[in-house]
C-alpha cells in the first residue's frame, strides 16, 4: 500500500528473498481489473511486486537471502542475513557526506517509478 512506499524514503531499501512490495495486493488488483480475484496470480506477474522484480526495476537495492524454506523456518539464520546485509549496507553509506546522501536519495526518488514497455 501507500504506507509501504512510504517507509522506504532511504538511501537504500532491502528486501527479503520471498517477500514481496506492492501498492495494491494481487486480489484486490484482480478484483478491480477483471472483477474475479480468482486472477489474483495473473495480477501478481504483471504487478511485478517479487524481489527480484523489483531489484530490476531498482526499486530496491540488495534482496536479503532467506534460508532454506523461508525466514519462518530458520528466524535466527534469518536475522542473521538481515544483519549483515545492514551491516554491509551501512558501511557502503557511511564513507558520504550528508550532501552526497541527500542528492543520492534524490536522485533515486527522481527515477522511482521510470518503466519501460515490454
Amino acid at each position: 500500500d501507500r504506507g509501504a512506499l512510504a517507509i522506504g524514503v532511504a538511501n537504500r531499501v532491502l528486501i527479503m528473498e520471498n517477500a514481496w512490495y506492492s501498492v495494491i495486493s494481487p486480489e484486490s488488483c484482480a478484483a478491480i481489473l477483471w472483477r474475479d480475484a480468482k486472477e489474483a496470480p495473473k495480477a501478481a506477474e504483471a504487478l511485478k511486486l517479487t524481489a527480484r522484480d523489483l531489484l530490476a526495476q531498482k526499486v530496491v537495492d540488495a534482496i536479503v537471502p532467506e534460508p532454506e524454506g523461508g525466514a519462518h523456518k530458520d528466524p535466527d539464520q534469518a536475522i542473521r542475513n538481515i544483519k549483515e546485509a545492514l551491516l554491509k549496507t551501512l558501511e557502503e553509506l557511511k564513507g558520504l557526506s550528508p550532501e552526497e546522501l541527500y542528492r543520492d536519495r534524490y536522485r533515486r526518488f527522481r527515477t522511482l517509478g521510470a518503466y519501460a514497455e515490454s
